[in-house]
């Protein structure tokens, strides 16, 4: 059994949790708050106090040999250690005892300095520093390295009967990942090169951007070379992110085949934690959720449990064993992760710094293998991610309704919010004017949303039966993103400034997440970003954090070219000004693309508006023809009921509208004649936006190509994903109809695949029906 690597941090709180979960007392992460307080009580204590002193101690117990490390806040004189701990908690409160595993914490690191040191004894001193009063208080306890070590002893004998479990089940692992075979009796064509690309990428540790079409089967290659990286041992973990449920499930059926072929692996998909939450209400409190209330006190029984009977640990398996213990599902799917082989979840545990998972990554890199699925998504998701707004109709209703003198402290800090807002709005003369500072001229703004999370954070536990109290909490999490976001601030973000009708909004938005994507994949010892649609590949290594010398591949599409007929109506012009004049003749071109063969098809919109006039002008002109369309707001029963009516059997033509860009351009699978049809309207350009015009003038002045990157590469994608509903398997056939004048352009012709290099041009509805009667005669 190979040596078990553990922080101090990790092993105490492991050993030692207990009681609820309470998100009243959530603790922010260290970096947010602590650090820079830290470093100033580091700063002023003298010259004879070390500070950050990393110690590491090996020590066999219960025949398990432990590698201990950790990081001692200081060493004042060669012998006494210092743990500092921030707190919003009155000082009053604060006792020698107030947090046990403070001082747990603080005894492993002076036992490690004892041994490093041959020290008989050392003095604890326990720092507490109160943020909101600056107030400091210490204790201080001396004692023995023989019985410092008593304690840690018994912590490591506690924790060594999950490395004894650990260990054993890593050694059944390991033996069938190398018994394991390709699942397939064949690799589809492209399959094998991406499976080797990925291996190669993963035993090397670098980063691999790739576009791999549909039908490739990049689920199974780039899970299967990073299981066989894994049982040679590269890499500890394997995290599979995306950003739909669906493609969540692809990774959970192909991880479930090489289970069939021999796998032994433990996977879980963590679900987020709205969805999963048992309550009709989500109030993670004690006193509110039962399934909150002693959690970590029948957490350990119930990980050994499950641990010990699955392996594939779905939604549906971690809801199993919530109920059964009463513990809180979300929670219980992060703790049994850490000894899960593969975790399947959505972006945000990585790339969100503020809900990013702390117990993987906040300590460092780690030996973990990253998938990056859809990775297409990912642009947009990571400039929400690393983006904050506050609005000022949120403050100002905590205010309303706080009593003044009752929480004077709470209602001064929320008051000094309110006060630079009302500064501001006295600077935007209309409603929906804009304006846009950097954060250096918002220093009064950015101090006075830091001073509230602090008062906030003191209160909120101290006022839990306060009708204010849902709305102070949720002002209190919108304030910690924003100040979060504050530290990351620099050249790559702005300020705007917004003024509603009725309402101000302050938003740091980012406008280039590249540089902030990149320190996030280094929390990875090695990267694979792919998706179906990748094109040009430079430019989403650019925008996604990858260096020029990063290796890129593209892959040609697996499925025979003449099965997919593509036609370009370059005759009609869809840009903005044009529309109400070419409506008829797009109405006309939709209903020549229909007319070779009875069937299923999805027509594609830029926006609801033009989808709805077109839509209305289509039913006017062709009544006999089934439509549905895509609605503003469909929950997922609606959006289910949407797909299921694109019937194999349908004994008469549906068509149905959608936005392109939306749930229907991507992501479905509709096989064989369930979809043998579609048609994108428009060359997938968003609206025109203060957003990404701030975007364009960024990319034009650090790169000169904003309209490409603001625009049109986002715009070309979503065409490219459209287009990829139709061919979904090697027997499906179907007509794409490609609607502007702007797809005969160079510009976005050099952005079609090569497997459309066989595009028709068409000028009129008569071609149109020509070509399609053609292709289905022969099809």
């Amino acid at each position: 059994m190979k040596a078990v690597q553990i922080s101090v941090r990790r092993l105490v709180e492991f050993v030692l949790r207990g009681g609820s979960i309470d998100s009243r007392m959530t603790s922010s992460d260290r970096a947010l708050e602590g650090t820079k307080i830290h470093q100033l009580l580091q700063k002023s204590a003298g010259e004879e106090y070390q500070a950050e002193v990393s110690l590491k101690l090996d020590r066999t117990v219960d025949g398990v040999v432990f590698s201990l490390d950790g990081r001692a806040d200081g060493i004042i004189n060669e012998q006494t250690i210092d743990e500092i701990k921030t707190t919003e908690t009155v000082m009053e409160e604060i006792t020698e005892d107030f947090r046990p595993l403070h001082w747990a914490q603080l005894i492993c690191y002076g036992f490690m300095f004892a041994e490093k040191s041959d020290l008989p004894e050392v003095t604890l001193q326990l720092t507490y520093y109160q943020v909101a009063d600056e107030e400091i208080k210490q204790f201080r306890r001396i004692m023995s390295r023989e019985e410092m070590g008593v304690f840690v002893d018994d912590l490591l004998s506690k924790y060594a009967v999950w490395a004894k479990m650990s260990a054993a089940w890593e050694m059944k692992r390991n033996k069938t990942i190398q018994e394991l075979s390709f699942p397939y009796n064949s690799y589809r064509r492209g399959q094998r090169e991406l499976s080797i690309a990925v291996y190669r990428t993963a035993v090397s540790g670098e980063n691999l951007f790739c576009e791999a079409p549909t039908g490739i089967g990049k689920t199974m290659s780039t899970l299967f070379p990073a299981v066989k990286a894994m049982g040679e041992g590269k890499t500890d973990k394997i995290f599979y992110f995306t950003a739909k449920t669906i493609t969540r499930q692809v990774a959970e059926d192909a991880l479930d085949e090489m289970r069939r072929k021999g796998l032994a692996a433990r996977s879980v998909t963590i679900t987020a934690k709205d969805k999963i939450c048992f309550l009709d209400e989500r109030k993670c409190e004690p006193d509110h959720c039962q399934f909150a209330r002693g959690y970590y006190d029948r957490l350990n029984e119930a990980l050994f449990d499950l641990l010990g009977q699955e392996e594939a640990i779905t939604r549906t398996v971690v809801e199993q064993y919530a109920r059964e213990y009463t513990l809180c599902p979300f929670e219980l799917s992060l703790d049994v992760a850490l000894f899960c082989d593969a975790i399947v979840c959505d972006y945000n545990y990585l790339f969100d710094p503020v809900v990013y998972l702390k117990r993987f990554f906040s300590e460092g890199p780690g030996k973990y293998t990253f998938l990056v699925d859809e990775v297409h998504n990912l642009v947009d998701r990571a400039r929400s991610m690393f983006s904050a707004t506050l609005r000022k109709s949120l403050v100002m209703q905590v205010k309303r309704q706080l009593d003044k003198k009752l929480h004077k402290r709470l209602w001064n800090a929320v008051n000094a919010m309110n006060k630079v807002m009302v500064s501001l709005n006295k600077q935007l003369s209309e409603p929906g004017e804009t304006i846009h500072v950097n954060k250096i001229g918002l220093t009064e703004w950015n101090e006075s949303v830091l001073k509230f999370t602090f008062v906030a954070k003191e209160w909120l536990p101290q006022n839990t039966q306060s009708e204010t109290q849902s709305d102070v909490l949720e002002l209190y999490f919108e304030s910690l993103r924003y100040v979060k976001i504050a530290e990351l601030y620099d050249e790559r973000y702005t300020t705007q400034i917004t003024r509603t009708h009725s309402d101000l909004e302050i938003k740091q938005l980012c406008l280039d997440p590249a540089f902030l994507l990149s320190e996030k994949l280094k929390l990875g010892a090695s990267s694979v970003l792919f998706s179906a649609t990748l094109r040009p590949i430079d430019y989403y290594t650019n925008v996604l954090g990858g260096e020029e010398d990063t290796s890129r591949m593209v892959f040609s599409s697996p499925f025979e070219q003449q099965n997919m007929h593509l036609l370009v109506a370059d005759n009609i012009s869809t840009k903005y000004q044009m529309r109400d004049q070419s409506l008829a003749s797009v109405v006309e071109a939709l209903a020549a693309l229909i007319a070779g063969k009875k069937g299923n098809y999805l027509f594609f919109f830029p926006s609801f508006q033009y989808l709805q006039n077109v839509y209305e002008l289509f039913r006017e002109k062709h009544p006999e023809i089934v439509a549905r369309k895509q609605e503003g707001a469909m929950d997922e029963e609606q959006r289910e009921a949407f797909l299921e009516a694109f019937k194999a059997g349908n004994l008469e033509t549906l068509v149905g509208f959608c936005v392109l860009g939306g749930v229907f351009s991507e992501g479905i699978d509709l096989r064989g004649e369930r979809l043998i049809g579609a048609a994108i309207v428009g060359v997938g350009l968003a609206q025109l936006n203060p957003e990404s015009d701030l975007i364009k003038d960024y990319y034009n002045e650090t790169i000169g190509q904003g309209f490409d990157y603001a625009y049109q590469l986002p715009g070309m994608n979503k065409v490219l994903q459209a287009v990829g509903r139709v061919i979904r398997g090697e027997s499906d056939r179907g007509v794409i109809l490609l609607i502007d004048e702007r797809f005969s352009a160079s510009r976005y012709r050099t952005l079609f695949p090569a497997h459309w290099n066989h595009a028709k041009i068409v000028k009129n509805t008569k071609e149109i029906t020509e070509q399609v009667t053609e292709f289905w005669r022969n099809n």
